[in-house]
């Protein structure tokens, strides 16, 4: 049987969502889609759009749940059931509030940190044993003791911020596909930390 593995971006659906810096994991697999020549179709009966992929060797599933960003886990629990994949072969990536912008920091298991994507994902594969990429979105400067970030969260990113997302957004493309072919460990020690901001960023609001 055909070893497939499942990288998955979590966001909200809809244009009103549209490049906010909640659908960091979004953008993520929509970079890779594009980097890997991997066409994308909606798939109903998993509430979702995939996108087969062959890179490095191996085969892969993108996906974008197209439930709410508390609901993402329907998806995933459905496409691996189907595909039999299982959570050592599953990478998700997600946006992280408390997490500077220009970080990348992936895991191969781990607490879901509040974030509700994740919680969902690990109560609908039933574990936290799945591999996952956290993209920073912290507003600089972070007020002390302040957790009230909804509206920087469903905002969109700035000119400036954008210019070091495509950088970070490359970067995790590079890591994935690291993970993808060589294993997490690997990919961990190469890409993880802080991507420099583009010499020339002039929009910093």
């Amino acid at each position: 049987m055909e070893t497939v593995h499942l990288i998955a971006g979590l966001g909200n659906p809809g244009e009103e969502y549209a490049g906010t810096r909640h659908n960091a994991g979004i953008l993520f697999v929509e970079k890779l889609a594009t980097q890997w020549r991997a066409n994308w179709r909606e798939e109903r009966r998993f509430h979702c759009r995939l996108a087969r992929a062959e890179h490095g060797g191996r085969s892969a599933l993108l996906c974008q749940p197209l439930t709410f960003m508390n609901a993402s886990g329907e998806a995933l629990g459905a496409v691996c059931a189907f595909y039999k994949i299982p959570a050592s072969r599953v990478l998700v990536a997600v946006d992280d509030a408390d997490l500077a912008l220009g970080s990348l920091r992936l895991r191969p298991k781990g607490g879901t940190g509040g974030h509700h994507g994740l919680e969902s994902v690990e109560q609908h594969l039933g574990t936290a044993e799945f591999a996952r990429v956290r993209l920073g979105i912290a507003p600089e400067p972070r007020r002390p003791g302040s957790r009230e970030i909804t509206g920087h969260v469903l905002g969109r990113f700035t000119a400036g911020e954008r210019l070091l997302l495509d950088k970070v957004l490359d970067r995790a493309a590079a890591q994935a596909s690291c993970w993808l072919e060589h294993g997490i460990a690997r990919a961990m020690n190469d890409y993880n930390g802080a991507v420099t901001a583009p010499s020339n960023e002039s929009d910093r609001q």
